[in-house]
This record gives C-alpha cells, structure tokens and sequence, in this order.
C-alpha cells in the first residue's frame, strides 16, 4: 500500500534527506577531524568555515533550484498581465484620443498587475483527477514540491497589491484630479455627491480583501518550517486545504464586487478587450469551479481516501482460480 501522495509528505521527505545529509558531513568532518588530532580523547565542534575547508565546498552548487520554475511561472503571468494593462490604460487613450497617461504606469498599472493568486492551488485541484500511477506522476510530484514556493509568491504580490493600493491617495495626479472634482462640483452648484452604490462597493471590497490578505498570512506563516515541523498531517491539511481555498475565495470575491457593474458595461471594453479585473478572476473561478465538482461525497470521500494511501484492489481476470492456501495461480 502506498501513502497519500500529499504536500505534507512531499515536504517532510525532502527535509528527511536533507537531515540525512546534513548529518552525512558533519560525520564526515568528524572523521577528518579525529585522523588529523588522533592524541585528543574527544572532537572539538568545528567552525562551518573548517568543516568547509576539510570538506571542500561545492563549486556548482545550483542557486535557488526550487525558485526557479515558480519564479518564471509568476514572470509569465506578470509580464503577460502588464502588457495588457499597458495597452488598454496607456497606450490606447494615447493613440486613440491624444491623452498621455504615462504616469499611471509605475502604481496604477503595476497594481492591476499583481492580484494573481491561484497558481498554488491550481495544482493540487488537478491532482485529484490526474490518476496516481500514471506515467506523468513525477511530473506532478514535482509540481506539487513548488507548490510552497507558489504560495509564498502568492503571498508576496498580494502584500504589494495592498501597499500600493493604500499608496493611492498619496501621489499627486490623486490631489488633481479630487481638485477638478470638487471645482466640477461647484459648477453644477452641487452640494452633495454621495453615491451610495460607490460606497458600499468600496467597503465591501476592501474589507474582502483584508480578510483574503489574513488568511493568506496564515498559510505563510504555516509553510514555515518551523512551524510546519510541529504540525500533524491532519492539521497541515486542515490549513492547506481549509484556509487556503478560504482565501481564495475571498480574493476572487474581492476582484469580483471591484468590478461590479463593469462586467456588462461597453465603455469597459477598449479595443474589444475584456478590462484587466475579469483576466484576474479567470484562474481563480476556474480553480473553484473545478474544487467544487469534487465537494459531493461521492467523490470527496473515494479522494480522501486515497489521500490515505488506499487503493481499489485488482479484478481478478477470467482465468484466475484461487487455490486451496486462499493464493490467486492462473488456471491451466
């Protein structure tokens, strides 16, 4: 019987071998130590900067081996985004209508390039149709391995999102454009410009967002190794799998009432382009749409067990009799 194929026991495997070698040269550097001063009765500790000297360091040592596929994952999805935004926020007011818009490329676009935070879980909602002794399961593994990457990516471009959000009111075409707003206002003689619908949406989907940015500090702070290593498979599942889909729902929900009514509204889609919130909420609907086929027991509980390492047992074929010590022969 195999055990679950989870992120869990992924992780912990490869911190076991990396314990098993970390304590494969210190006992090597033991051993050198103890030939090089065979007179004293027990090895002095030795400095990293000795045990390195004695070992020899490695000289090809690959640099972040795990970052890279998650870095250039995230680059890809970054890069595509921006350039979409530049084109629909800059670039074609410019060509089209003679406005330059440049300035709102450092915050502005880069703040609608950052809120994608669904690749880590995309994974683990494939593993669960993606059968268990394919070919193809190295492959999975070894996305599932990054996975812990993804999320802290994941992480790490919602907590730029948010500061550059809260950096709004801080630049100065801000401060111009609420003058021309408030000196628009005067105009029309009017006195109030409360719009109720604006800022019920607003509230809502700040406050969506804050939630979603917690639950994703608790996940970051769970991947931690320090804290996972104290953590039971079931607890480390309950987070993972609980609190991360949480978050993601809350963040889709958030990208979602930010849109509001711009999903039906023709002035939204420049050059027949979708707006660049609906592009954000692609992955993440489609990861919980996927999620929630898997929520009826039917097949939530046959997915949890195979988490536990069960497995259907074989069909015996036509030609299989059982003998009399109850073992399975073929029929001659």
């Amino acid at each position: 019987m195999e055990t679950g194929h989870t992120a869990w026991g992924t992780a912990n495997h490869h911190r076991q071998q990396e314990m098993v070698d970390m304590a494969e040269t210190c006992y090597e550097s033991k051993d050198c130590q103890c030939q090089r001063c065979p007179g004293q009765g027990s090895a002095a500790p030795l400095k990293p900067s000795t045990a390195l000297e004695l070992r020899g360091a490695p000289e090809d040592t690959p640099l972040f081996p795990e970052w890279r596929v998650p870095l250039r994952v995230t680059s890809a999805l970054l890069s595509v985004t921006f350039i979409y935004t530049f084109l629909r926020e800059v670039l074609q007011p410019y060509l089209a209508l003679s406005k330059n818009y440049f300035y709102k490329v450092p915050v502005l676009v880069m703040n609608k390039t950052l809120p994608w935070t669904s690749p880590c879980w995309l994974w683990s909602t494939c593993q669960a149709y993606w059968p268990p002794c394919s070919n193809s399961r190295a492959w999975l593994e070894g996305w599932l391995c990054v996975r812990k990457q993804l999320g802290l990516l994941s992480f790490s471009l919602a907590c730029l999102h948010a500061l550059y959000s809260l950096c709004y009111p801080m630049r100065r075409s801000y401060r111009y454009r609420v003058l021309n707003w408030a000196y628009q206002q005067v105009q029309k003689n009017q006195e109030d410009s409360w719009v109720s619908e604006d800022v019920w949406r607003m509230e809502i989907y700040i406050s969506l967002g804050i939630l979603s940015l917690g639950l994703l500090a608790v996940l970051a702070v769970s991947s931690l190794p320090s804290v996972s290593d104290r953590l039971s498979w079931r607890e480390f599942t309950c987070i993972q799998r609980s609190v991360g889909y949480m978050a993601l729902l809350l963040g889709t929900a958030h990208a979602l009432v930010f849109g509001w009514s711009g999903w039906v509204d023709p002035r939204r889609y420049v050059w027949y382009t979708p707006p660049s919130f609906i592009l954000a909420c692609l992955l993440p609907l489609a990861v919980l749409l996927v999620r929630a086929a898997l929520l009826p027991p039917c097949l939530s509980n046959r997915l949890e067990l195979i988490r536990r390492g069960w497995e259907r047992p074989a069909r015996p074929t036509p030609h299989s009799v059982r003998n009399g010590d109850g073992m399975t022969g073929l029929k001659l």
